[in-house]
């Protein structure tokens, strides 16, 4: 039963637009995870990215930037290789909507204004991935076809 639900998070009859969707997301996700986390590309690093959040009221704000921050830096991995392709996009989807509402939404759709429009664009591909899977070129399949003969 276990190895049933497992592949079925796995299987993915997409073909290999999911890696054009997948790997640039990824890449892009894997960017803002890193400047959370680490201070890579010009980010604050955690102290910095936890100190933030805990003045827009996202409390404790250590855990809310290791959780936001790693839902990024790592679920963006997971989606360049492939790899639990839905539960990554999924995890990674909540993420840009808490973004979304408790930073954006007050400035409008523009991100020139500080609008939304790029979490929203994010948040709609990472739920296309969690539809569609990972597709013919991923982790995923190679896993799902293991299990298969098992």
């Amino acid at each position: 039963m276990q190895s049933t639900l497992f592949n079925r998070v796995l299987t993915s009859k997409a073909g290999t637009a999911a890696l054009i969707l997948r790997v640039p997301v990824g890449l892009i996700l894997m960017a803002h995870g890193a400047q959370k986390l680490f201070g890579w590309f010009g980010g604050n690093g955690l102290a910095g990215t936890a100190g933030w959040l805990s003045s827009i009221g996202l409390e404790p704000g250590y855990l809310m930037a290791i959780l936001a921050g790693g839902a990024e830096f790592f679920g963006g991995l997971a989606l360049v290789l492939g790899l639990l392709t839905r539960p990554a996009a999924l995890v990674a989807a909540f993420t840009m909507l808490v973004a979304i509402f408790s930073v954006h939404i007050g400035s409008g759709l523009f991100i020139a204004n500080g609008g939304y429009e790029y979490a929203l664009t994010l948040m709609v591909a990472l739920l296309a991935l969690v539809v569609q899977g990972g597709g013919a070129i991923s982790m995923d399949k190679v896993l799902s076809k293991n299990l298969g003969r098992a």
